[in-house]
Formats: structure tokens, C-alpha cells, sequence
């Protein structure tokens, strides 16, 4: 039989899991406590949320929930990533703590997007999209180009006639 705080931990496990878009398991052996806060902080910042747990707890907690997890994902001591808002922008802080030399034990395993399981290439594949506000960004100047170039072709008409009317009026004040 279970012990009750077990139990409690794999149905807040599970409730975290399945409120997150996205989910990434990576390895944090070697890294100190200061560079696991500095990795926390930039997760946070992107709308994410890290927990470190038992390994049989998560994956009890991710079965629960309907994901195949791999059996290497359940080697080592691993932290799940969570992203509540944007997997991307989650995904990104992850790969950019991982750049720096210093950070090289945090070793990204996979994860997943949806039920969709992801290896270590994908979530890194993930990382190097454009984030939703870039996205929506390029949305948006894509839709406007148009009306912009609308608008600079009805305006020059009248700037025209406006540059025609002063070399006139220029002309008038020199002959007189």
C-alpha cells in the first residue's frame, strides 16, 4: 500500500500535467543549486513551471493523464518542465540555459507537446520557431502591408498636386 503522500504527490503531479500545453524532461545532474535557480527563473519568465520529483511518481502522474512515456525518460534524475502559456517561449529558455558552457549538465531528454511525445531534436526543433507574439507580429505586418502600400498610392496623387500648386505659387511670387 502507498504511502498518503505519495498519493498526494502524484494527483498534484497529474493536475499540473494536465492543465500544461506542453511538458519537457531533462537531466539536471551536476548543476549547483544557484544555476537550478537561474534556470527556474527563466522558465518562469516564459510561463512555465519546474518541479523536481520521483521519477515512479511523475510517470505514474504522466500515465494517469494518457501519455506513453519511453523508458529513457525515466533514467536519472530528471525535472519536468511544465508550460502553462507558450511552449515555445518555454522550450527557448530551456535551450538558451543549455548554450552556456557552464550549464552543459542540463541535458534536454524530450517531452511532450499535446499527447505527442518528443525527442531531444524535436524540443529543440520547437525552441528555434518564432514565439506566438513574433507570430502574431508577422500576422499582422503581413495583413497591413497592403493598406499601407493603398495609402502611399492615394496619398502621392494628392502630394503631387500639393508639390504642382507650390512650384506655381513659386513661380508667380519670382515673376512678381
Amino acid at each position: 500500500m502507498p504511502a498518503r503522500y505519495k498519493i498526494d504527490r502524484v494527483a498534484k503531479l497529474k493536475e499540473s500535467i494536465e492543465q500544461s500545453k506542453a511538458i519537457y524532461i531533462a537531466e539536471y545532474r551536476g548543476l549547483s543549486v544557484q544555476q537550478m535557480t537561474e534556470v527556474r527563473a527563466k522558465v518562469r519568465e516564459a510561463g512555465g513551471e519546474m518541479k523536481v520529483a520521483k521519477n515512479r511518481l511523475a510517470l505514474i502522474a504522466l500515465r494517469e493523464s494518457g501519455y506513453e512515456v519511453p523508458d529513457e525518460f525515466s533514467v536519472g534524475p530528471n525535472v519536468y518542465t511544465l508550460a502553462y502559456e507558450d511552449a515555445v517561449a518555454v522550450a527557448k529558455a530551456m535551450k538558451e540555459f543549455s548554450k552556456v558552457k557552464a550549464n552543459k549538465a542540463f541535458q534536454v531528454k524530450g517531452g511532450f507537446l499535446g499527447l505527442k511525445t518528443l525527442s531531444a531534436a524535436d524540443v529543440e526543433a520547437l525552441a528555434d520557431l518564432p514565439s506566438r507574439d513574433e507570430l502574431i507580429a508577422q500576422t499582422v505586418g503581413t495583413i497591413a502591408a497592403p493598406l499601407r502600400g493603398l495609402v502611399t498610392v492615394l496619398s502621392g496623387t494628392t502630394r503631387g498636386l500639393v508639390t504642382c500648386l507650390s512650384q506655381i505659387k513659386d513661380k508667380k511670387e519670382d515673376a512678381a
